[in-house]
C-alpha cells in the first residue's frame, strides 16, 4: 500500500491494478451484497441470456476502482467522495479486470482529486467512470 501525497499529485498522473475475476469472487460478492440474479450466480439461466453464460455483477468490476484509490493513487488515508460508472461490455469468469485511474483535475483548496477510472479487458473498454476522492496531504488544516 502506498500513498500519494495532494502536493505530490499532478494532472496526467497514472495507477493501475489488474485482477482475474474468480467463480469464487463472484459468488462471495453475491453472498456480501445479497445480489444472487441468476445471471450471475445461474450457469443454465445464463446460458440463454444475450450474454451466453454467467458474468461478473457490475459493482464487482466498479468496486476495483476503490482498490486503485484506496492502495495506489492517491491510497492509505483517501476519502472517497463520489464515483460514476458506465458499463460498457460483460465482464465473465476468469477475465482480468485491469482498472487505470488518471487524475483529472485537482483543487488545492479542498485537497480534492478528480480521477478518470477505466477498467479493460484485454484492452477493451468494459467501464468508464470518474470519481472524486480527498487525497492525503501533508499540510494539517490547523
Amino acid at each position: 500500500m502506498t500513498t500519494v501525497y495532494f502536493e505530490d499529485m499532478v494532472v496526467g498522473q497514472v495507477a493501475e491494478y489488474g485482477k482475474t475475476i474468480t467463480e469464487s469472487d463472484i459468488i462471495l460478492f453475491a453472498g456480501i451484497t445479497g445480489d444472487n440474479n441468476p445471471v450471475h450466480i445461474n450457469e443454465e439461466y445464463a446460458a440463454a441470456t444475450p450474454f451466453e453464460g454467467r458474468i461478473a455483477h457490475g459493482m464487482l468490476t466498479a468496486s476495483l476502482v476503490s482498490t486503485v484509490l484506496g492502495t495506489r493513487l492517491p491510497g492509505y488515508g483517501t476519502i472517497y467522495l463520489s464515483q460514476s460508472a458506465r458499463f460498457r461490455a460483460p465482464v465473465s469468469i476468469h477475465d482480468t479486470v485491469n482498472v487505470i485511474a488518471t487524475i483529472k483535475a485537482l483543487d488545492p483548496g479542498k485537497k480534492r482529486v478528480t480521477l478518470e477510472t477505466n477498467c479493460y479487458v484485454k484492452g477493451k473498454l468494459v467501464l468508464e467512470g470518474e470519481a472524486v476522492v480527498i487525497a492525503p496531504s501533508r499540510v494539517s488544516e490547523a
